[in-house]
């Protein structure tokens, strides 16, 4: 099914989040693939340990309101299990401590479910177009159904992340490093979550715009009102709907001119597909869109030299840059680093660029927003 259901959701009330999500799960079908057997893996947005606030994470009260109706259509708590592997070194504790800020564990001991903190994974063989083989949490293996529960936001490296992009959660800790060293080109690593996307059969998303984030997301951006929930079986065609409300050409974010080339979608958003509150679905006034996507640098260049257009955007791309003000010295940004390009230096993250592949991994990571996104003084002109 390639429709997308809208629903107006003003706020994060449990009460009311029960009757808005009872609808979405409801029109999915939801309540007819559930028994008193079935395991399921509710995987929210959990990139950093991050207060519910901030709109950095999947709001608890989402996350809650599934797991009330689940239980409510027959699923069993003992079955029910809330995982994500946020960035970054990771060992149970970590896991743990993660899971407290983001108001997941409280939500988990209220309903009696699962919290993944076994840092246990699975090899699983693809038939990808960049990747062959990933090595993805345990649940994301061993579970019947698969309940995607992303965050309305932006990304300085995807433009966007919803759907697709929420499931490079599923891939243990640094290995995610891994993959950003693998693949430092933005395209590549983008085919790369398509591949994974095809590997992680996802059942059903329903994605928490609530309260969103606009601006240099998915971790330093500003948090925002947008008042919705989407939900639908198909992520591409959840995240094209995302896309035309943020403002962007379909094929503008990498991930889905992946889709698209795959033809795993259209190269726009068909509006018939949509159901619920319809009218909810508009492009948003005034949104702020990511540093690094404000202009595509090729519309500004005489098609005689378009040519060399990628090894010029290549040289002005945005970089990451420490507000040393603002810098706590933590050590997130180097650890999460894949190139190992970052020290802390006199108790300040210092950015070696020789090596910088701008996957934006320390931007998503810092916990006190102390690093910027630079953007080159040519695309102000």
């Amino acid at each position: 099914m390639n429709n997308v259901y809208i629903k107006k959701q003003d706020s994060y009330i449990l009460e009311d989040v029960v009757s808005s999500v009872r609808e979405i799960l409801l029109w999915g079908g939801i309540d007819k693939k559930i028994s008193a057997d079935t395991t399921i893996l509710l995987k929210p947005n959990m990139l950093s340990k991050s207060s519910p606030d901030r709109a950095v994470t999947t709001h608890p009260s989402v996350v809650e309101a599934v797991i009330i109706l689940l239980k409510e259509f027959g699923a069993k708590a003992g079955n029910i299990t809330v995982a994500d592997s946020s960035g970054g070194p990771q060992n149970s504790m970590i896991l743990a401590a993660n899971y407290k800020v983001c108001g997941f564990a409280d939500v988990a001991s209220r309903q009696g479910v699962n919290l993944y903190t076994k840092l246990e994974s699975k090899t699983v063989r693809t038939d990808g177009v960049m990747v062959k083989e990933f090595e993805l949490i345990a649940p994301a293996v061993d579970c019947d159904i698969i309940i995607n529960l992303p965050k309305f936001k932006t990304h300085v490296m995807t433009a966007m992340s919803g759907a697709v992009k929420n499931l490079f959660g599923t891939v243990p800790g640094l290995k995610k490093a891994e993959f950003h060293m693998r693949f430092p080109d933005k395209d590549n690593f983008s085919e790369m979550i398509v591949d994974l996307c095809e590997t992680v059969k996802t059942d059903f998303t329903i994605v928490d715009g609530i309260v969103g984030m606009e601006g240099d997301g998915p971790g330093s951006g500003i948090p925002r009102k947008f008042g919705i929930m989407l939900a639908g079986e198909n992520p591409y065609a959840i995240d094209g709907a995302i896309c035309s409300m943020m403002g962007f050409e379909l094929t503008r974010p990498p991930i889905m001119n992946a889709a698209v080339k795959r033809r795993l979608m259209g190269e726009n958003f068909d509006s018939a597909l949509l159901c619920g509150d319809t009218e909810m679905f508009r492009q948003i006034d005034n949104f702020v869109k990511p540093q690094s996507y404000r202009v595509d640098f090729s519309d500004r260049v005489p098609r005689a030299i378009r040519w060399a257009t990628p090894t010029v955007e290549k040289l002005l791309a945005p970089k990451p840059k420490i507000n040393k003000s603002a810098c706590i010295g933590c050590g997130n940004c180097r650890d999460i680093c894949p190139q190992k390009t970052i020290t802390i230096t006199d108790g300040k993250a210092v950015i070696n660029m020789k090596n910088c592949i701008r996957c934006f991994c320390c931007h998503e990571m810092c916990p006190v927003k102390a690093i910027d996104v630079k953007r080159n003084i040519f695309f102000n002109i």
